[in-house]
């Protein structure tokens, strides 16, 4: 649980976690888009470089990455005049929040009242909110700029951020590469140094899926840690918004930031973790690339002294398959309208559909809508909610007592990132051939049903230069363990080198 601390002690407390962190990492970059979002606010605070100065450095390389189309909305003047009002709040010796003067890029489905939100369809183009998500409103609380709103699948609804209706993402390491989805486009910017930290939001792998692709960290956190009110919604049983980062300092200040909890991180040495290895599921049919990454690390978390437990989770797959896809692709066609009405969106769910782009309405028209050849019945999803989904918690609770480890490890993708051009068709995967749901979705998917915290961290670059990530979920609420945790394995493994050109 949370563990509130006196406001006055948080920036104290946030900048020791970092720098304990940070130590582990090494120097700090002199480059200003190369700062973490720790380093930023810290140099920010102490006044040893402007906001307004710290901000035009990200709206550079913005400006120089404006070919990922990593965003939907970049208003500069906005993001200056925000930062010149935190400069002006430290000259004057206000209390200087967490966030202090830190443009943050905001995934376009999180409402913002300073610009519109698209979810990125074509009937919300012009879709300005009354207020800020309180997930928005907290990060404004501890001194946070938004820098923008950000590309990504259409209303959440994929894993590649092929957008349609505002052109796809690109992927820093590849631009002829998908950059995952559906939170492609907060994904590019920090991974092209645009900024250090950013609002993804993850149902199924939102999250987690562009962070593995490309080459940054992304924390889900346990179902319900973070607010995700005024979020264009598909299931609020699976819904949550997160961070992305380049460090896991990062990803822990945004969750102390977001869920209230101060509570340093305390790093714990490798020697006699234990974590869970499910050979039979999560490390099946992969790239070979990913299998040779993946084994490397693992090798060198047991030479570190991480202890692998090999072990099994039965029936997984089965659940996932009775209950995932089934909860959402009911729940959006009751949630998304209630959204539409709450926030006067101006448009109905009817008019929504018709105007997305064709990809999504043919998948709502077959998958979603009541009446679609392949809707959910009310008695399925009736078993999935009540039956299916608590055993698969249950086996996860009994899995953790029964092993005793920390958390699972494991590839966060079947395959690296895929060309733009193949869309969403089968993958071969060396003898094999998988869908493209399998290839991407396979591991990601049971953490985030399940409502576990999860953690992608980069492990390694394939032969061609692209991305690979492993995966930690953890136990669900044991959030903060489950950062220090992966802050240990970070520093074991490294950082990835920047993508070409950022």
């Amino acid at each position: 649980m949370p563990n509130p601390i006196d406001p006055s002690r948080r920036s104290f407390l946030c900048a020791a976690s970092a720098l304990a962190v940070g130590a582990a990492a090494g120097a700090p970059a002199s480059e200003p888009s190369e700062w973490s979002a720790t380093e930023a606010v810290a140099h920010m605070s102490r006044g040893e470089i402007r906001c307004e100065q710290y901000a035009r450095a990200l709206l550079d390389k913005c400006s120089q990455s404006r070919a990922l189309n990593a965003f939907i909305t970049l208003e500069p003047g906005h993001v200056l005049a925000a930062a010149r009002e935190c400069d002006r709040a430290r000259q004057a010796g206000q209390k200087l929040g967490a966030l202090f003067g830190l443009p943050i890029p905001v995934k376009d489905s999180v409402n913002t009242a300073e610009y519109p939100t698209t979810a990125g369809t074509p009937a919300l183009r012009h879709f300005r909110p009354a207020e800020d998500a309180p997930i928005v409103h907290a990060l404004r609380q501890a001194g946070a700029i938004v820098l923008g709103k950000t590309n990504l699948h259409e209303l959440s609804y994929g894993w590649t951020s092929n957008n349609q209706a505002f052109g796809a993402v690109h992927n820093p390491y590849d631009p002829a590469r998908i950059p995952g989805g559906s939170s492609g486009g907060t994904a590019a910017a920090v991974a092209a140094r645009m900024a250090p930290l950013g609002v993804a939001e993850d149902t199924e792998g939102s999250i987690r899926v562009p962070a593995a692709l490309s080459g940054i960290c992304g924390f889900r956190p346990t179902t319900g840690r973070y607010s995700t009110q005024a979020c264009a919604p598909i299931s609020p049983l699976f819904d949550q918004v997160g961070p992305h980062a380049r460090t896991v300092a990062d990803l822990a200040l945004f969750d102390s930031v977001a869920a209230n909890d101060w509570q340093p991180l305390s790093l714990p040495p490798l020697g006699g973790v234990r974590l869970g290895v499910v050979r039979d599921y999560f490390f099946r049919t992969l790239d070979p690339e990913v299998e040779r990454i993946t084994s490397q690390v693992l090798e060198r978390l047991r030479q570190a002294g991480v202890e692998l437990v090999d072990s099994e989770l039965p029936g997984l797959a089965d659940l996932v398959d009775r209950i995932t896809d089934a909860v959402q692709n009911h729940d959006v066609r009751l949630a998304l309208p209630r959204y539409l009405q709450r926030y006067r969106a101006g448009v109905s769910f009817e008019q929504l559909v018709r105007q997305a782009s064709p990809d999504i309405r043919a998948v709502f028209e077959s998958d979603v809508l009541v009446g679609a050849p392949h809707a959910v019945s009310e008695a399925d999803y009736a078993a999935a909610v009540n039956s299916h989904l608590p055993r698969l918690r249950q086996l996860y609770a009994d899995y953790f007592a029964r092993t005793g480890v920390a958390a699972l490890v494991f590839p966060a993708t079947l395959v690296p990132a895929l060309p733009i051009s193949s869309g969403e068709a089968d993958v071969a995967i060396g003898s094999a051939t998988v869908s493209f749901e399998t290839a991407i979705a396979r591991n990601i998917a049971p953490g985030s049903t399940a409502g576990l915290p999860g953690l992608v961290l980069p492990a390694g670059l394939t032969a061609t230069g692209l991305p690979v990530a492993i995966e930690l979920d953890g136990p669900r609420g044991r959030d903060r363990p489950l950062l220090a945790l992966g802050a240990s394995i970070a520093a074991q493994l490294g950082s990835l080198p920047s993508p070409p050109g950022a």
